[in-house]
């Protein structure tokens, strides 16, 4: 593949660093991690939004989280079609094989993907309505959210609030795959939505009896 360059200088340097510290100083963690496999206990559903770091704010170690990021965090409802689903793949992979005991939601702040939505779905952003647009094709799943707090006057409001509808219009999809459901219902499975405010820090979690979020 002649478009196949070599990596930057300063990842190169980084990467040495990381293999003369924190790599020498866990050497049978790592050994451990590739000989046995991975046993996550939760799995991470975040945004690609490169100021969300989920092992930073947890102080999650390797092996910790099975993480699946996409634009936006979303999860799309269940459908079986015989095409390519990364997300569901991802979820069914974790459900069904890795047995995880959480699957967690995180949306956040300033979200690009979501005010991408917003303005897709207002009208100022046709380039997103366009059928060629994998990225507006991707955050019609967030449409019905946008439906919920399209009448809302503050425009920072609406946001915060389209923001917080990505993690619920997760959760609900997520029910709606069958494996999921089944897992829930058997007590195997949680749910967990959160949505985090970057520049303080602050981390908030969905209530399903209060349908808020609510400061953790």
């Amino acid at each position: 593949m002649e478009h196949a360059r070599p990596l930057p200088a300063y990842l190169v340097h980084r990467f040495h660093g990381w293999k003369a510290t924190s790599y020498t100083e866990n050497q049978s963690w790592y050994r451990h991690l590739a000989q046995q496999g991975q046993h996550p206990r939760a799995m991470v559903i975040s945004c690609c939004d490169s100021r969300v770091h989920v092992t930073s704010i947890f102080g999650a170690d390797q092996g910790e989280f099975f993480i699946h990021r996409n634009i936006a965090n979303l999860v799309p409802p269940y459908v079986s079609d015989g095409a390519q689903h990364g997300t569901s793949a991802a979820v069914e992979y974790a459900v069904t094989a890795l047995k995880v005991a959480h699957v967690i939601v995180i949306g956040h702040s300033a979200c690009g993907g979501v005010k991408g939505c917003l303005d897709m779905c207002s009208g100022h952003a046709p380039e997103l309505d366009k059928q060629t647009s994998f990225v507006g094709r991707w955050l019609d799943i967030l449409r019905p959210g946008y439906e919920r707090v399209k009448d809302m006057a503050d425009a920072d409001a609406q946001m915060n609030a389209l923001e917080k509808q990505a993690v619920v219009i997760s959760l609900e999809n997520l029910m709606t795959f069958p494996f999921v459901a089944k897992a829930v219902s058997e007590g195997a499975l949680t749910l967990h939505g959160l949505w985090h405010e970057i520049g303080s820090g602050a981390l908030e979690q969905y209530s399903g009896n209060q349908d808020a979020f609510v400061p953790l």
